[in-house]
């Protein structure tokens, strides 16, 4: 009877460990995601160049889905260095031309086609950590205007929550141009 009522309290105790440690889980998941929130829409300010405009307001039903497929850019001209101008941007504030090339937003939302639903966390912290796209040494710099350098220094913890909150947001079909070097072409 005492042996029995042993195991019984011992598999309680175990029950209610893991009920405990699994809402534990939870809210840290919880608590991650919505500091990924908070880094994406105020410290890391990236709505700012992956959001599209519709003139001064923020599109919100293209949440971080980058520049618009198929929509104009600008067109750096060698001679504006002269004017004083180094970068020009789209209306939408989504492309960016200058001595460097033009560079376009990319699509941040998990869409597994066009935006970073193939990514891994890995990845995506490499990519931070690095300045490359993918993060891996094979592929291409990621481009001005994105502040590679700042975002590089943030913490692991930082970046895990970002990618966690992006995980989470609504994908968006938007096939987003590669960048083009100053003579207009795909790098």
């Amino acid at each position: 009877m005492r042996r029995n009522l042993l195991i019984f309290c011992l598999l309680l105790l175990s029950i209610v460990t893991i009920i405990v440690l699994n809402i534990n889980s939870v809210q840290s998941q919880s608590d991650m995601i919505q500091r990924g929130k908070y880094l994406v829409d105020t410290v890391g300010a990236c709505g700012h160049c992956h959001t599209p405009r519709a003139g001064a307001e923020y599109n919100m039903n293209r949440y971080l889905a980058g520049h618009p497929v198929n929509t104009p850019h600008p067109r750096y001209n060698f001679s504006m260095i002269q004017q004083g101008i180094f970068i020009l941007t789209s209306t939408q504030m989504t492309a960016f031309s200058g001595p460097f090339g033009t560079s376009f937003a990319s699509n941040l939302t998990p869409d597994k086609e066009t935006g970073l639903g193939e990514w891994t966390e890995e990845m995506f912290i490499q990519a931070m950590r690095t300045g490359l796209h993918q993060g891996t040494a094979g592929n291409r710099k990621i481009f001005p205007p994105m502040p590679t350098k700042h975002y590089a220094q943030m913490n692991d913890e930082d970046l895990k929550a970002i990618w966690a909150y992006l995980r989470t947001i609504k994908p968006i079909r938007n096939e987003v141009s590669p960048p083009l070097n100053s003579r207009g072409r795909p790098y």
